[in-house]
Formats: C-alpha cells, structure tokens, sequence
C-alpha cells in the first residue's frame, strides 16, 4: 500500500506529515528504556524481516500496492514505539532506495502502515486480548485489521486527494487487503507462537 508521489494533494501530505512527525517524536520519547535487553537483536531481525516482506508487492490502483504489513508482529515482539521506528525506517529506506512509495507521500505512509498498522494494531491487540480472552485469536484479529484498516486510510487518502474514487478505491484496497490480512494473520500468529517457545521473554504481555 506504499504511495507513489503525485497522488496525493498537498493538504493531505502536509497532514499526514505533521501527524507522522508527532507520531514518530511520541515513540521516540516513550521508546528510551523501554527495550530490554534480550530484545535489541528482534529488533534487527525484525527490521530486516519486514524489509523483506514488504518488497514483495503488486500493483492494485491508483498507484497503490498490495502487501503484508508485519506491525503486529514487530509490536508484540519489542513493543510498539520500537515498531513505529522500524516501520518508519524501512518506509524511509525503500523510498529513497528502491523508489517504493513517494518522498512526499511518507508521511502517509508512516501514517498508514506504522502508526496506524503497528501502534493501532497493538492497541487493538490488547483490546480483543481483554474481550476474546485468548491470546492467539486476539492476535489473528489485530493482525488482520492491521492490514485492512491501513489499506482502507490509504483509499481514502487518494480519494480526499481527488486521484481515485473512493467507491472504486475502498473496495479494491480493503478488500485485496482483507486476503492478504489472513495471510499475514497466520504468520503473526506462527511467528510469536514459534517466539513464545523458544525465547518467552522478548514477547510482550499485551
């Protein structure tokens, strides 16, 4: 769902932007001391993980791409402020590398797939962990909405910004991402499943 530039107008990406900024210096505040020590090489693992995962895309409109996202993973596993700033950096590396998503268009990116798909999805995380009372479907839920509802912000994005509309936009981003959520939904669910088992004390409680 990465945005190339050109898409957008300029009081969406100033928007976005000013929203990415705010985001990105809160978990930057929140984050110091907040990582322990057991999960500073995740971290790494974690950044290089959905580097990876995020260049194997396609195209679907508007300029837009489809992929999975990995914000729930990254969260629970080093917690959200750290997932912020790895999705953030990764956005910013494979824009200004691999001209995936547009230099003016990051702070919507950032927006869509780091605040919105690893913070939010965290948020949401511990919401259905309360109210299923089951870690491992509360996951597959998170998980999949991280995806769909980032998807969904970036329709609306382009639609506010007069490039696609919205009645052709939001059904073809929220509901290719609706596919691609389930995929990424079992890998979250396998990812910490597998994690839980072998280094229970890098996975965060919710």
């Amino acid at each position: 769902m990465h945005i190339p530039d050109g898409y957008l107008s300029i009081p969406v990406v100033v928007g976005c932007g000013a929203i990415s900024i705010c985001g990105l210096f809160i978990a930057g505040r929140r984050m110091r001391g907040s990582i322990d020590q057991a999960q500073v090489p995740a971290v790494g693992v974690i950044a290089a993980f959905i580097f990876a995962a995020q260049m194997i895309n396609f195209p679907i409109a508007g300029g837009t791409s489809g992929h999975v996202l990995g914000g729930v993973l990254s969260a629970v596993l080093v917690g959200p402020e750290a997932a912020v700033l790895i999705m953030s950096i990764v956005l910013i590396v494979q824009a200004l590398l691999f001209g995936d998503g547009g230099i003016l268009s990051l702070g919507a990116n950032i927006f869509n797939m780091a605040l919105i798909g690893a913070w939010g999805g965290f948020l949401l995380f511990r919401l259905f962990k309360k109210l299923l009372q089951k870690d491992t479907m509360a996951l597959g839920v998170a998980a999949w909405l991280s995806v769909v509802i980032p998807a969904s912000m970036c329709a609306i994005e382009l639609s506010l910004s007069g490039s696609v509309a919205l009645s052709i936009a939001l059904p073809l981003m929220a509901g290719i991402h609706a596919v691609i959520g389930i995929g990424e939904a079992i890998v979250t669910i396998v990812a910490i499943s597998l994690v839980r088992r072998v280094r229970p004390e890098i996975v965060l409680r919710g």
